[in-house]
């Protein structure tokens, strides 16, 4: 049985240690919330209000420096164990293992659990015992000493004779050393073979400079308190109190040593309330604060194992949250600045604001404020979208605003607890700030500006009201205080505009040399030609879309086309190359325009792709459906075709020819379809990005149908769009002249259906139907049917072509096409980019809100 219950323990060890590390942890949670209940309040704000700033740093570092003797012990242990470990490492466990014990000591059984739970690292559990009582031995040794100090004090100078009376108790406590000393060396034991004299005597100088760090702080306080007493008499007091607190085993001796210290300084002098804040200022740096270091260093180190056992997500959810927490911060208090500087009177009686404004930093300066403020703003966005060069920015700002806080009059405790949180989260968010820039998304310009445009106008409509000769009739006063502070306040708010651009030029800055290439039509080919294409890939050619090129070992295997807008690379169709390779090019290109803050967004995908996409955090909406005719099946006999054969028969009677030229055309050739495409235009701008526009390198690609009369002139013509693949083909632009008869569009494809089929070709793609099908019914996702209104409205505005009603009748399969967008993008942003993309007119500016819209969408693109 005993053999079975120790395989068990071995085998959940590491289960063991997990739960008595939480156990200590929701131990001292509970413990150092029960202290922080039972502190007086008022009581504590009155100590801290009657110490100059100065003595209360002093106390500050002089607490943390008198903790550092008790590593000396923790330097001991490791000397008997086989495991070495770093100094670093000691340093961090033996704060924690001391500043617990300081507290809740437990007669030193929480130390010990401690340094077994540190230390215990590839020795076995009787090296860990022998290690921890050999140093337990020599805890007090120090203590021993300081009553043998007293003693001589008392009897041996005559310094501190009121405290005669507990001769017993210092006496029992100077016999301590000299006998632990005496049994060490004469008893016999295996236990006490690796002890040297030199290590009790080191271990013995560590306990001294313990005790003797904690007397000397606790004489300090007492010395800056500036007390009318002689500190000499303390020595006594502060050990005869330790030693009642040792005896009682109550952690940290709290209560015994508070008395005994109590009534020992009544002894001299020291009024009981001047003895509770000396007490209380003691626990606060020696003990508590220290306390609170340690439980932080704590919750890392069981954070870090915590952290391996979940796969890094703890750290990752930390790092999230201090970010978050940090950017809401730097806008909570720059709009909190800027309502003072806007409405100052109005907000000083404003008790929600009054009750807010502790949390918030501020400038006595009217234009500090408001420049500041915008300085806050701005670099939020920055530390929001995670951009590395905001941070030293941010630091500085934040450093600069504490500083500027803590010599305000208005200076309270609770603004430094504030700043601290503000500064340790600050450092948690550096490695979640990984970006080399950032990207202008719509929502944080929009939200951004409007601060800046709703503060100017409550702004300048405040001036005007505040004004002598307004005839609002109110007490202006009330609004603002003087027509002159206004005007400072205004060239503040142009000043802060520009720093605002300033702060986003600055973040903005720069674009990787990937999205700045000029297009390679030999590396283009080269990945069509070698893997074949798509039905898209032949838009490359139009040269208005740039292409990244995913590369192994020096060889273009994959690449992709797209336009950047705003914050978005909106990348026509499927990537095109070598699929085994897909699933790779993605995550790369996903990677790289991270770093750039750019999100991808995919148009006009197959379903295959968008379901990929969506297991790596691409979510998807159906923006239509493609329209395939298959080849082998396509015949004019029957009656779905009989209107198309009628047609075709008139055209054979009068004489109409169809032909496909190859390239290259001549220049004459060129300029006759040139003259028939604006002619079908009739003033009409072309449109871009997923449709071809008339262009002489890009028809020159590829062949180009034509129908000519009997005359043998051009009145029409198509340019194909072969895939690559022998697969799939298709045409691009469609143009007829004003003389040209009706149907002849159809003559064209009728031909190209049957000449696509004897070349081999499978399908023959008549393009998308755009939004067809997609959130009509009533039971469709609710973003469905908004998009749904977009896409309706906005195609509307420019008269899309292509109506599914035509290709109806010669489609024999429809395929879904989709949208996939990065999961946290807003998708109507994102459906509104793809409009203005898909939509921009090719030689024509848009005007109005399109005007508006796309200047927004340019700003800042790579030229």
């Amino acid at each position: 049985m005993i053999k079975q219950v120790k395989e068990f323990i071995d085998k959940r060890m590491t289960m063991i240690k997990l739960i008595f590390v939480f156990s200590v942890l929701i131990f001292v949670v509970r413990q150092l919330a029960k202290i922080i209940r039972e502190v007086n309040g008022d009581q504590f704000k009155a100590v801290l209000a009657s110490q100059s700033k100065g003595a209360l740093i002093i106390m500050l570092v002089v607490g943390f420096i008198s903790i550092l003797p008790m590593l000396v012990y923790d330097y001991s242990i490791v000397q008997f164990l086989p495991t070495k470990f770093s100094p670093k490492y000691i340093v961090r466990s033996g704060w924690v293992v001391n500043t617990f014990t300081n507290l809740l000591g437990f007669g030193g059984l929480l130390g010990a659990s401690l340094r077994a739970h540190f230390y215990g690292k590839g020795a076995t559990r009787k090296q860990i015992l022998y290690a921890i009582s050999k140093v337990a031995l020599f805890l007090i040794s120090g203590l021993s000493l300081l009553c043998l100090v007293s003693l001589i004090m008392i009897f041996g100078f005559g310094i501190g004779t009121t405290f005669a009376q507990y001769w017993i108790w210092l006496l029992g406590g100077a016999v301590y050393f000299p006998g632990v000393m005496i049994f060490t060396k004469v008893t016999d034991s295996q236990f006490f073979s690796d002890l040297s004299t030199k290590q009790e005597l080191v271990m013995t100088a560590g306990s001294f400079l313990e005790w003797g760090s904690a007397l000397g702080f606790f004489v300090l306080i007492g010395y800056l308190m500036k007390l009318p007493v002689d500190l000499r008499l303390v020595v006594p007091i502060f050990v005869v109190a330790n030693v009642a607190g040792v005896v009682s085993m109550i952690p940290g001796g709290l209560g015994s040593f508070d008395i005994f210290v109590i009534i020992g300084l009544g002894f001299i002098g020291v009024a009981r309330s001047d003895a509770l804040v000396w007490i209380l200022l003691y626990r606060l740096f020696y003990y508590l604060l220290p306390f609170i270091v340690g439980t932080g260093l704590f919750i890392h180190d069981t954070g870090t194992k915590l952290n391996s056992f979940l796969d890094d997500l703890p750290r990752l959810l930390i790092q999230r949250i201090a970010q978050v927490f940090l950017t809401g911060f730097m806008y909570f208090s720059g709009i909190m600045m800027l309502l003072f500087a806007t409405v100052p009177n109005l907000v000083i009686v404003n008790k929600l604001y009054v009750k807010l404004l502790p949390y918030s930093i501020f400038f006595v300066s009217h234009i500090m404020n408001i420049v500041v403020a915008f300085l806050l703003i701005g670099l939020a966005s920055g530390i929001w979208t995670r951009t590395r060069r905001a941070f030293m920015p941010t630091v500085f700002v934040l450093i600069l605003s504490i500083f500027n806080t803590w010599f305000n009059e208005a200076f309270t405790w609770r603004m430094i607890l504030l700043f601290v949180i503000i500064l340790i989260t600050l450092w948690l968010s550096r490695a979640v700030l990984y970006r080399e820039r950032m990207a202008n998304s719509w929502g944080v310009l929009l939200f951004n500006s409007s601060i800046f445009i709703v503060t100017f106008v409550i702004y300048t409509l405040i001036g005007i009201a505040a004004n002598k000769k307004s005839p609002l009739h109110f007490d202006k006063a009330y609004l603002f205080p003087s027509a002159g502070a206004w005007f400072v306040g205004f060239i503040g708010l142009i000043i802060a505009l520009l720093v605002l651009v300033g702060i986003n030029a600055y973040l903005t800055a720069g674009h990787p040399e990937w999205l700045t290439q000029r297009f390679n039509a030999d590396r283009v080919k080269a990945v069509i030609d070698k893997f074949g294409g798509n039905e898209d890939s032949h838009l490359a050619f139009l040269r208005d879309k740039q292409i990244y090129f995913y590369t192994v070992d020096g060889e273009d295997k994959v690449f992709f086309m797209y336009k950047k807008i705003a914050d978005k690379l909106l990348i026509m169709g499927e990537p095109v190359g070598d699929q085994a390779k897909f699933s790779v090019s993605i995550d790369d290109f996903v990677k790289e325009a991270d770093k750039s803050d750019l999100k991808l967004v995919f148009y006009e995908i197959n379903e295959e792709l968008t379901m990929s996409l969506h297991e790596t955090g691409f979510d998807f909406i159906k923006t239509g459906e493609d329209g395939l005719v298959d080849l082998d099946e396509f015949t004019l006999a029957g009656k779905r075709h009989r209107g198309e054969r009628a047609l075709m028969h008139k055209f054979d009677r009068e004489g109409y020819q169809f032909e496909i030229l190859q390239p290259p055309f001549s220049d004459e050739l060129m300029k006759t379809l040139k003259q028939i495409s604006d002619e079908w235009l009739d003033n009409k701008a072309e449109k871009g990005f997923s449709l071809g526009f008339f262009d002489d390198y890009y028809l020159q690609q590829a062949p180009i149908a034509v129908m000519k009369d009997s005359r043998g002139k051009i009145v029409a013509f198509a340019n194909l769009m072969p895939d690559g693949n022998k697969i799939t083909t298709s045409i691009d632009l469609m143009r007829s002249s004003a003389d040209a008869p009706s149907g002849i569009m159809d003559g064209i494809l009728i031909n190209l259906y049957e000449t696509s089929h004897d070349k081999g070709y499978k399908y023959f793609d008549l393009g998308m139907s755009p939004f067809s099908n997609v959130g009509t019914s009533r039971f469709s996702f609710t973003q469905e049917r908004i998009v749904h209104l977009i896409y309706q409205y906005g195609y509307k505005l420019y008269s899309f072509e292509g109506l599914r009603s035509y290709k109806d009748k010669y489609v024999d399969k429809w395929e879904s096409k989709y949208i996939a967008y990065y999961r946290r993008s807003g998708l109507v942003y994102a459906v509104l980019q793809i409009i203005l993309v898909v939509n921009q007119p090719r030689n024509k500016k848009p005007a109005g809100l399109a005007k508006a819209l796309w200047y927004i969408m340019d700003a800042n693109q790579p030229k």
